[in-house]
């Protein structure tokens, strides 16, 4: 007997088969919907959950590097911060003239004594020419003998404990007479013989100093010591009396380096070895 399909075998289900078991729809009625009506069904949520791990993870991996490259940036940046410094350091130093030439070094002390207004010491104008203080001695020495040699108006000195600029003797007049119109303060004669007692004859009492002039010197000590040319260093063992003794001003004002350069004892004090016996 034909089946109805024309092949002669039965249409129903083929009994050596075992049947297939039909896939539940898992489409809920609204993807149904969308399906009935021709349009793509929506993406639930939960099944993109994977792909925005995974984007999730890659972006946690970006802020990571990042993190990783901020905390390693306020090293670098600190590195950073210390070249400018350097550099500045560095620019600094490259503006100062070179000083290696010796002519370069005397022009250069010569612009620091002529601001300085006391007598500057070898050990400070190398400390501010970075230079090393016997190379600046043999400057300062050269440099006075060149004045000396030209007979320049101005002359250089080595005056106590420091080196300072002076006019020359010879044009002294000059200079006094723009600077002071012909007048200037002088000591007095009395003045000059009291300092002239304590500079031969320091460290010294007054009374001594008296003793030797013949005159209370209590007035005179005490413009001496007014006008820096004398100071108190001390007490006399003996006799307890305050005992006085020149001052580096009084060395500037002569124009000497030192005592030792004081000139011959002058017949003004004819009985100073008599102080000791006083």
């Amino acid at each position: 007997m034909s089946g109805p399909n024309g092949t002669g075998k039965p249409t129903g289900p083929d009994p050596t088969q075992a049947p297939v078991a039909a896939e539940p729809d898992r489409s809920s009625p609204t993807d149904r919907t969308d399906l009935a009506a021709g349009r793509e069904p929506s993406v639930p949520a939960d099944s993109m959950g994977e792909p925005t791990d995974t984007a999730g993870n890659a972006a946690d991996a970006g802020d990571a590097g990042t993190a990783e490259s901020e905390d390693t940036e306020p090293g670098r940046t600190e590195s950073a911060e210390g070249e400018p410094g350097e550099t500045e350091g560095a620019r600094a130093a490259s503006t100062l003239p070179d000083l290696s030439a010796d002519a370069a070094l005397e022009a250069a002390l010569e612009s620091l004594l002529l601001v300085v207004d006391s007598p500057a010491s070898e050990e400070m104008l190398a400390d501010a020419l970075g230079e090393p203080v016997r190379r600046v001695r043999d400057a300062l020495h050269r440099m006075a003998a060149g004045y000396a040699e030209e007979d320049r108006g101005i002359d250089l000195r080595r005056v106590g404990e420091g080196w300072r600029f002076y006019t020359r003797d010879r044009y002294a007049p000059f200079v006094e007479r723009m600077l002071l119109g012909g007048q200037r303060a002088k000591l007095t004669r009395a003045a000059l013989e009291t300092l002239a007692v304590i500079a031969y004859r320091q460290p010294v009492t007054r009374a001594r100093v008296a003793a030797v002039r013949g005159v209370n010197v209590d007035g005179v000590i005490r413009t001496l010591l007014a006008r820096g040319l004398v100071e108190e260093v001390g007490q006399d063992p003996e006799t307890q009396g305050i005992l006085y003794r020149t001052t580096e001003l009084f060395l500037e004002r002569l124009g000497l380096s030192s005592l030792e350069d004081l000139p011959p004892l002058a017949p003004l004090l004819p009985e100073v070895d008599a102080i000791d016996d006083v």
